[in-house]
């Protein structure tokens, strides 16, 4: 199972970048915006239909939102992996700093490439919109 990990700090608070990852329906809006061209929720809130900016869908089901150790974590359906599981976490460096963590674990080892390249790229557009103007 291959396993990637994107890691960047950000000049803002743990809880307003929190807020942002927490709004599991607003990823295109306050997290990965251009990244992430739209995004529609379903079934209650549990899964939201994802929109890459490439034109890609995916479905993602939340798995756990934990406000304690502001952690978000999901599975993903639709692409080329048979397995897709993500996590992501922000971790309070200071008062106005915090670090945000992203990982992906996947199946097959053979689509790791493809989707570590997305993830670099949603990575830094993370980054762009979570940090203040």
């Amino acid at each position: 199972m291959a396993t990637i990990r994107k890691q960047f700090d950000v000049p803002a608070s743990a809880d307003a970048v929190w807020a942002a990852l927490r709004d599991f329906g607003a990823v295109h809006d306050k997290l990965a915006t251009g990244f992430v061209a739209a995004c529609a929720l379903e079934e209650g809130g549990a899964v939201r239909l994802v929109t890459f900016a490439n034109g890609m869908q995916v479905r993602e089901r939340l798995v756990t939102l934990d406000e304690a150790e502001r952690r978000l974590v999901y599975s993903a359906t639709g692409g080329r992996a048979t397995h897709h599981n993500a996590a992501a976490q922000v971790v309070p460096l200071g008062a106005d700093r915090c670090r945000f963590v992203w990982t992906t674990d996947l199946l097959p080892d053979a689509v790791a490439p493809a989707i570590e390249q997305m993830m670099e790229t949603g990575a830094r557009a993370m980054q762009a919109r979570l940090t203040p103007r």
